[in-house]
């Protein structure tokens, strides 16, 4: 059937309205059903009440969590009273718990040479440890340059691709990890541009909601970052009656109970096939006074309120 010029632009016109529609409707969707996504504890959360290594990891697999991210202060306290990687490994197991991340300091980033080694020779050893416990990442922040301004990106840059190189050879690949209080590294286009300068295939991003916040980043720019640049995604909430230069640590709620527009930001990363592990990172200094597996269990429930 012959179609005049005139109807079949009216007919792809409304073909177009046609398809913003669901569109407009997908950002305002549930997580779940437009993301791969699945949950993670990071035990900062639940670090106020001083539980021990591998008491932190058996709260997170009561309370239901199949992931988790240790911090490597928390890990070596365990070994230096007693524990072994080997029976960590095994605790780790017996509970089914993955561990997908750790919570390092290392300074790799500084322009202090010497420094700067001490730093890659620590992120060495803490890699070491964690291929041991079968934690195939580890985060790394701007330690060391977060007081002073002026950092060289593209050093910075140079200095991520070789601990990447480091990661690869230790089979525990380093996050690019953004800070919003940082004099550096504090803004999403900063942790991009280093990301894509060190031109490493295995390069990767680890934002918050919070650091995405106190940093002054528009959501607006996530979608350049995108699914196949994160594994694991940071989750938390605030309110805006403390701005950006007000918030601390401290004042991270739980996902959903303040106006972060999560379900925008993490709508945001384009799909994959594989999952974005949401990690419920926070400080709170009134939940670390309550007991940690209702704050797990709490967090849990919460996380899945925002993407079920």
């Amino acid at each position: 059937m012959n179609m005049s010029r005139r109807a079949l632009l009216k007919a792809s016109g409304s073909a177009a309205g046609m398809a913003l529609i669901p569109a407009s409707a997908e950002a305002n969707a549930p997580i779940a059903k437009k993301k791969n996504v699945e949950y993670s504890l990071n035990m900062s959360t639940i670090m106020g009440q001083k539980l021990g290594f591998i008491k932190e990891l058996e709260v997170a697999a009561q309370a239901g969590y199949k992931h988790c991210e240790i911090w490597i202060p928390t890990l070596e306290a365990y070994l230096k009273s007693g524990g072994t990687l080997k029976d960590a490994k095994k605790r780790i197991d017996d509970l089914g718990l993955h561990i997908q991340n750790a919570i390092g300091f290392a300074q790799w980033i500084v322009d202090d040479a010497a420094t700067r080694s001490a730093g890659l020779e620590q992120m060495k050893r803490e890699m070491d440890m964690l291929a041991q416990l079968g934690c195939p990442r580890t985060a790394a922040p701007p330690m060391g340059a977060t007081k002073e301004p002026g950092l060289d990106l593209r050093k910075a840059a140079e200095r991520y691709r070789a601990i990447l190189d480091l990661g690869v050879s230790m089979q525990v690949i380093p996050q690019l990890e953004m800070w919003g209080h940082s004099k550096n590294l504090n803004r999403v286009a900063d942790v991009l541009f280093v990301a894509a300068e060190a031109a490493h295939p295995e390069a990767k991003l680890l934002l918050d909601i919070f650091h995405i916040y106190k940093g002054e980043s528009s959501p607006d720019s996530l979608h350049l970052v995108g699914e196949m640049a994160i594994d694991i995604f940071h989750v938390n909430d605030y309110t805006t009656n403390l701005k950006p230069t007000q918030i601390t640590d401290a004042d991270r709620i739980y996902a959903g109970d303040g106006e972060a527009p999560i379900a925008k930001i993490v709508g945001m990363l384009k799909p994959s096939d594989k999952p974005v592990i949401l990690s419920l990172e926070l400080f709170n200094k009134t939940l670390y006074q309550q007991d940690a597996l209702l704050v797990a269990k709490t967090g849990l429930s919460k996380l899945k309120a925002i993407s079920l």
